[in-house]
């Protein structure tokens, strides 16, 4: 085909576009209005904050510059647009990257442990045992509680002086352990405290996608000789691989943007050594003096990485034939 005739095609389809998007809206007007709500809503709840975060990052805003208003007078904003400044700041700190390689350890490690937990136990509960159903509720548990409910909960139980996990220590004879006191103990704790509450989800998911895959394939591998190990591999887990690819994509979004765990249990402490990304970007705009630019500057960045994240991964998936 000629240049000219692939430049024709290209202006006919784009002078199509807008009677493909008519005949889409007369096709489809009821969809298009039940979705449209709860676009408004989005766009407001989502939209505006994530507009006015990205357009604060951009300023040199703090909580002596911004306008407020006392009393009858009204303070006027005096804070400047000085671009990305502070982008650069932030991404060359020292600070910024021994936050992020913390809460990549963590986020890994959280997310691995989530799964291999989890896929353990799915496929204990996937059998037929007595008092079944009394253990899938047991263990569902974890993540019925409230996440802020769980770490005061963890909290009490790794105190110095009156936690349940001492007394039983001492008990044994052995001394008391200062669990958020110590920087390698209290990144130990959080992670024991997130894998606890995380573990349910990845269980309950793991389980459905166990379910859905039909039994005549474990038959049919048993008959051909397969040990257990050999049907797990060839057939557990590839029979799962769409509900795993989602599940980790999940887990790791919300591991890594775990705020309450590692703000009620050691309020970033001892110093800042269990900070994340996330929680350190809330003490800006939330201590001392207030950084609202800087604290923004460290969301838009969370969030630019997660996304660049989720379409690599999503990529990834796709080159290997997954649909997802």
């Amino acid at each position: 085909m000629t240049a000219a005739g692939e430049s024709a095609r290209g202006r006919s389809r784009r002078h199509d576009r807008p009677g493909r998007w008519r005949r889409a809206l007369s096709r489809h007007w009821y969809a298009w209005a039940m979705i449209a709500p709860v676009a408004v809503v989005m766009l407001v709840l989502i939209g505006w904050p994530l507009a006015r975060g990205v357009y604060l990052s951009l300023t040199d805003a703090t909580e002596g510059n911004i306008g407020r208003t006392i009393g009858v007078n009204v303070v006027p904003a005096t804070y400047e647009f000085v671009g990305l400044d502070n982008y650069i700041q932030i991404l060359t700190s020292a600070l910024f990257w021994d936050k992020l390689l913390w809460t990549v350890i963590w986020t890994v490690v959280c997310v691995a442990a989530h799964y291999g937990i989890g896929l353990g136990l799915a496929v204990l509960l996937n059998r037929e045992f007595r008092f079944r159903s009394v253990y899938r509720v047991l263990l569902i548990l974890p993540w019925a509680v409230p996440a802020f409910v769980a770490a005061f909960i963890w909290r009490y139980l790794y105190n110095s002086d009156y936690g349940v996990i001492n007394a039983l220590l001492r008990t044994a004879g052995l001394g008391g352990v200062g669990w958020l006191d110590d920087p390698t103990t209290a990144k130990l704790a959080v992670i024991v405290v997130n894998v606890w509450i995380g573990v349910p989800f990845m269980m309950v998911a793991l389980l459905g996608g166990l379910q859905s895959i039909p039994a005549e394939l474990y038959e049919a591998a048993e008959v051909d000789g397969a040990s257990p190990w050999q049907r797990f591999l060839s057939i557990t887990l590839p029979g799962l691989r769409q509900v795993s690819s989602t599940v980790l994509l999940l887990g790791t979004i919300w591991t890594f943007n775990m705020f309450p765990i590692i703000f009620l249990v050691t309020r970033g402490g001892p110093g800042s050594e269990t900070e994340i990304l996330v929680t350190y970007a809330f003490r800006e705009a939330f201590s001392g003096i207030r950084n609202y630019s800087g604290s923004a500057a460290w969301g838009v960045i969370i969030l630019l990485m997660l996304v660049v994240l989720a379409i690599g991964y999503r990529r990834t998936l796709r080159s290997q034939g997954d649909p997802w």
